[in-house]
């Protein structure tokens, strides 16, 4: 039993690590975005500049547009694997609830068995003192 808590203990620090790596990523994909939308006003701005120039900041940016499309999908991946690891959560959820009921109603009738066998006994007692 305290292997499943363990296992869904170990399933929620993993979702809350993944929740938390989303949210920094997501930081960090509004910092790309603000800083691609910054060299894209100064490329407008020094349009007059030498090609050399240009092709640098061409580069820079064509750059920055990458590292923004790959932490958008890193994003996505995380988010489809948080909801991966929280539907398995709840189904490992559901699984100990069910043990934990079937081993409740396997201590009730072990409980009851117990009891039963003690009055056979106090019985059979009574029965072997008045043979006697």
């Amino acid at each position: 039993m305290s292997k499943l808590h363990s296992d869904l203990s170990q399933r929620e620090q993993d979702l809350l690590k993944i929740r938390r790596e989303s949210d920094t990523k997501a930081t960090e994909l509004g910092k790309m975005e603000k800083m691609l939308q910054q060299t894209k006003d100064l490329l407008d701005k020094k349009t007059d500049s030498g090609t050399e120039k240009m092709g640098y900041q061409e580069t820079l940016v064509e750059d920055l547009e990458e590292k923004v499309r790959s932490s958008r999908r890193y994003r996505r991946n995380s988010l489809h694997h948080t909801q991966m690891l929280e539907s398995q959560m709840k189904t490992v959820k559901g699984e100990l609830e069910g043990t934990l009921d079937h081993l409740q109603e396997l201590r009730n009738v072990l409980r009851r068995s117990q009891q039963k066998a003690e009055e056979r006994k106090a019985a059979m007692e009574k029965l072997a003192a008045g043979l006697r």
